[in-house]
Order: C-alpha cells, then sequence, then structure tokens
C-alpha cells in the first residue's frame, strides 16, 4: 500500500494539472487564477499586501496584475489612505471570469471526489485541512507561488 504523503502528492499533481487545464481554456494561468482569487477575497489590497499573502515579489505581482488589468480582469484605483500605493479590485468583467472559475473550481472538486460519500467529502477536507496547517501552510494560497521567486 502507498504512503499518504505518495497518495497526496499524486492526487495533488494530477488534481493541479486537470484544474490548470480548465484554467487555460479561460486563458488563465495558475498564478493569473491565484491573483484574482486573492484580490477577490480582499477587495481593495494593495499590491504590497499581494505580495506577503502570496509570498512572492512584488515585481512579480506587478506583472501578474499589468497582465490581469490589461486583460480588463482587474483595475488599480489610489489607495483612500495611501496615495504611494494602489487598491486592486477586479472589474465586472473580472467578477464574471472569477465566477467561472468558482464553478469550474466546484465541478472539478465534484469530479475529483466522485468516488466518496457527501460525509467522506467532508471528513477528508477536515483531515486535510489539519495536516496543512500543521504544515504551516496558509489556507487559500497555493503553495507553488514560492517558485515565483522571493
Amino acid at each position: 500500500m502507498e504512503t499518504a504523503a505518495f497518495l497526496l502528492s499524486q492526487l495533488g499533481a494530477h488534481a493541479s494539472s486537470q484544474f490548470l487545464a480548465r484554467a487555460a481554456e479561460l486563458d488563465l494561468t495558475g498564478p493569473h487564477v491565484g491573483v484574482l482569487r486573492a484580490i477577490a477575497d480582499d477587495p481593495g489590497t494593495s499590491q504590497q499586501a499581494l505580495a506577503q499573502r502570496l509570498d512572492i515579489l512584488p515585481s512579480r505581482v506587478v506583472a501578474f496584475v499589468d497582465d490581469l488589468e490589461d486583460r480588463g480582469l482587474v483595475r488599480r484605483e489610489r489607495h483612500p489612505s495611501d496615495r504611494r500605493s494602489h487598491a486592486l479590485r477586479l472589474t465586472p468583467t473580472g467578477e464574471q471570469v472569477r465566477e467561472q472559475l468558482r464553478v469550474l473550481g466546484a465541478e472539478h472538486n465534484d469530479r475529483l471526489l466522485a468516488p466518496l460519500s457527501e460525509r467522506e467529502r467532508v471528513t477528508l477536507t477536515e483531515l486535510l485541512a489539519k495536516v496543512a496547517a500543521a504544515q504551516g501552510l496558509r489556507p487559500g494560497v497555493h503553495p507553488g507561488f514560492r517558485h515565483l521567486g522571493r
């Protein structure tokens, strides 16, 4: 029998590649999805705060935000309390794409966990959250961001 660590790694790689293939249909990469999600979760966040949350260099955040802004998904506004900073928000188009990603993510989760009952899904999710927390992983932040430069 395989170890839990191996199975988690195997499933993680599989789940990630499957999700990224679907996100690519929306012309988005994993980092784009992560940045959109982080801005949606904290509207008005600054680029600096976003870099800290995602644990990547601010210059990388600027590049991703520039790209998303060029696509009309994100807008920068002067921060109300710090004129040197920009508040980041999703545009209406960005909100629509974020909703498409939410649906895509729910469908992906359902496909991946199809063999499990609802009770088993809840239990598995709780156990995985417990293990992730014990490893110091931040909720909602993919550890792959660390490979983008820090």
